[in-house]
């Protein structure tokens, strides 16, 4: 198993660095028929690109996608559907001074145990560019989502220890955190760009949600719903906590608060609260999905910090280019990604077995 390869009915695989040619994916499992273009999977990108606002990097990224294969007249053929990304613009020489020191933060250490070899360049395959490829599937996901009427939503809900209080889901793509709450939003801008001017970064949290999900996705014990959920989100780089539902506020609650009590409505089973996050026993409910992930303060960061190099000798290393001081707003669309590409895959089994 090398790492690269996500899903079973509906499978990625992506490829390429951080300072390579170019990055993508390969998807297969896609029935043809479905309508999809470049548009759609661009619209994606366009909200992970680098260089949106002030609190993310500078750098400017087109990130312009090619539909290599798989796509004929705007309609999937069925065959494996190749997207690729040039890498353009850029400048590796800023990695060259540091190329024998390991950055702390980043996976450069456990890259060089592993393989006993890294591309230093930008962090490489573990570079947070390789999420493009990320994205770009996910967007094929959400295309045959929705065609089930299944949206995925998700927005930043703490910045820099800032919470948000308010929901308003037309706010979340119109401030540069999107974050739902503007008045949060606006005091998590400035978190943000405190830290950026002391050369530090910050965390925060994102929240996923997956509406008109249908009962009845998942597998029983080890190919549970929440488990994929769990595993796809933690395969973000930043990421370093999941919880779905309730969550760790669940180790708090009694067993008559944290169970959700179900009614009949109309010939329907009804849930009065959420706490399971619309999974029970590994298998979706007919709810809302719920997770959040935390997400970790950038490590790229330009003071100055203590390290070792390849040699195992202790050093200082001190960090150049642009980096954002935050990644919690362009961790959104890719999280919203690693959850549609759950639920395509459980929707696609799930059919299989003559359901939906």
């Amino acid at each position: 198993m090398s790492g690269n390869v996500f899903g079973k009915s509906f499978q990625i695989i992506t490829f390429g660095e951080s300072h390579g040619k170019a990055v993508g994916v390969v998807i297969d499992g896609v029935q043809a028929g479905l309508r999809i273009g470049e548009d759609d999977i661009q619209k994606e990108l366009d909200r992970r690109r680098p260089g949106q606002s002030a609190v993310t990097t500078p750098r400017k990224e087109e990130d312009k996608v090619e539909i290599l294969s798989g796509v004929f007249e705007g309609k999937t053929t069925g065959a494996p559907i190749a997207m690729l990304v040039w890498n353009k613009g850029m400048d590796s020489s800023k990695y060259e001074k540091i190329k024998d020191l390991f950055r702390p933060g980043q996976a450069d250490f456990t890259y060089f145990k592993k393989f006993g070899f890294r591309d230093y360049r930008g962090g490489g395959r573990a570079s947070g560019r390789e999420t493009i490829a990320r994205v770009a599937g996910g967007a094929v996901a959400k295309k045959i989502l929705a065609k089930k009427g299944i949206s995925v939503v998700g927005y930043s809900t703490e910045i820099g220890g800032i919470k948000a209080k308010k929901f308003d889901e037309q706010e979340i793509e119109r401030n540069s955190v999107r974050c739902a709450d503007k008045q949060a939003a606006a005091k998590m801008e400035k978190a943000i760009l405190a830290a950026k001017a002391k050369g530090d970064s910050v965390g925060g949290i994102v929240e996923i949600v997956a509406r008109n999900v249908p009962a009845g996705l998942g597998e029983p014990v080890f190919g549970k719903l929440g488990a994929e959920i769990a595993k796809a989100l933690m395969s973000i780089g930043a990421v370093k906590g999941v919880e779905i539902g309730a969550g760790f506020a669940a180790a708090r609650m009694k067993g008559s608060e944290c169970n959700d009590a179900m009614r009949s409505s109309g010939g329907k089973v009804a849930f009065k609260s959420n706490n399971a996050g619309g999974i029970l026993g590994g298998i979706s409910t007919g709810q809302e999905i719920v997770a959040r992930i935390a997400v970790k303060p950038t490590p790229s960061i330009s003071i100055p910090q203590k390290t070792v190099d390849i040699h195992g000798k202790n050093s200082a290393i001190k960090i150049k280019g642009m980096h954002d001081p935050c990644i919690c707003p362009r961790v959104v669309p890719v999280a919203e990604a690693m959850v549609a590409l759950v639920l395509a895959d459980a929707l696609l089994t799930q059919q299989a077995r003559g359901k939906y």
